[in-house]
């Protein structure tokens, strides 16, 4: 069992940056790897990227990469999203997601935090 919560999230000015830390608790963390999420009003929730368990590989989704990085910290048991170059189209509920294999799709993933709000301003 792990449970996330999302924190970092706020009101950013565009072209501004965010960081977005998410906490795991459980033992096992470290076993899993974690992909982020997003949720834009009106919008199906969209695959954001994710990270291996080691952190050895990362994957973006096209309208983030270059700007958005991800990253662990298994010994704290969190991981980081670090967002640059902050666009309105970028605003939405971010969530967090633990599973068991390196995807981008929501059904591979088991468990899922709460969600923090990104907004961008134009």
């Amino acid at each position: 069992q792990v449970q996330l919560v999302e924190s970092g999230g706020g009101l950013v000015q565009a072209g501004g940056s965010l960081r977005l830390s998410c906490a795991a608790s459980g033992r096992t963390f470290s076993s899993y790897a974690m992909g982020w999420f997003r949720q834009a009003p009106g919008k199906e929730r969209e695959w954001v990227a994710t990270i291996s368990w080691s952190g050895g590989s990362t994957s973006y989704a096209d309208s983030v990469n270059g700007r958005f990085t991800l990253s662990r910290d298994n010994a704290k048991n969190t991981v980081y999203l670090r967002m640059n170059s902050l666009k309105s189209e970028d605003t939405a509920v971010y969530y967090c997601a633990a599973g068991e294999g390196y995807s981008s799709r929501l059904k591979d993933y088991d468990y899922w935090g709460q969600g923090t709000q990104v907004t961008v301003s134009s």
